[in-house]
């Protein structure tokens, strides 16, 4: 299921699901939602204090700040091994953030999200086995965009909701 909602009360149908679908948040029990709402905060401090333009590297260094001051838990840039079949690969994934130990926070400074920026998160999901990843776009004038994804067990597609 692919999800993508204009504001936190709403989401909106993408796609060609049933008009059942269409549903409020609040009718469905997010994972991880009170987490993912502190980190969403940050990133938004992050976007006022700063606006568009910068590369990701300076976003990173504020966002390590606002999760420190937000009492956010957080490892920065983490080298995590992948598997290729029953093989280890020598290649690292090194996501932005893993945090609460459980969500991955991966940044981008471009001006709109792309596909290719969608497979990325949804690959470090599945390789890493974890359930909710935010991709998070600071290029975007004149307001930060975040995307939230979510993995399933047996779901070929994973849901994404987009804020901004």
């Amino acid at each position: 299921m692919v999800f993508c909602g204009n504001n936190s009360n709403e989401i909106a149908e993408i796609g060609c699901f049933p008009a059942f679908w269409k549903k409020t948040t609040k009718e469905f029990q997010l994972i991880f939602q009170n987490e993912t709402y502190r980190i969403r905060e940050a990133i938004f401090e992050v976007n006022r204090e700063m606006g568009s333009g910068f590369l990701e590297h300076v976003y990173q260094e504020c966002l390590i700040t606002e999760f420190q001051s937000g009492s956010i838990p957080f490892v920065s840039q983490p080298r995590i091994r992948i598997r290729y079949k029953d093989h280890a690969l020598t290649q690292p994934y090194i996501p932005d953030f893993i945090c609460y130990g459980k969500i991955i926070v991966e940044i981008k400074s471009v001006r709109a999200l792309l596909p290719e920026h969608q497979a990325q998160i949804l690959n470090y999901l599945k390789a890493t086995r974890l359930e909710v990843g935010l991709l998070a776009n600071f290029g975007g004038y004149p307001k930060a965009e975040i995307q939230r994804f979510v993995s399933t067990a047996g779901n070929k597609q994973p849901r994404t909701t987009r804020t901004r």
